[in-house]
C-alpha cells in the first residue's frame, strides 16, 4: 500500500518552469502535454509557464539547478525519456 500526499496551487501567481528533453520527442512531447494538461486543471495559465528545451537527459539536472538557483520560478518540472 502507498501513501499519497495532495495539496492544492498556493499561488494563483507561481511561477513554473518546465524542462523537457527533446531526445525521444515523442515520448517527451506526451509528457509535456500531460503535465501542462494536469496543471492547468489545477488553475495555472500559459503566463505562469515557461518551458525550456535541452538535448537530452544528461542537460537535464543542470537546467533545472540554474533555473532553480534563480529565484524566478517557484516549481521545476523535469521530463525526459530514456530508453536502453
Amino acid at each position: 500500500m502507498y501513501k499519497e500526499l495532495a495539496g492544492e496551487m498556493a499561488s494563483e501567481a507561481a511561477r513554473i518552469a518546465l524542462v523537457v528533453s527533446r531526445f525521444n520527442a515523442r515520448i517527451t512531447e506526451a509528457l509535456l502535454e500531460g503535465a501542462l494538461e494536469a496543471l492547468r486543471r489545477r488553475g495555472v495559465v500559459d503566463e505562469q509557464l515557461t518551458i525550456v528545451r535541452c538535448p537530452g537527459a544528461f542537460e537535464i539536472p543542470l537546467l533545472a539547478r540554474r533555473l532553480a538557483s534563480s529565484g524566478e520560478y517557484h516549481a521545476v518540472v523535469c521530463l525526459g525519456a530514456v530508453i536502453r
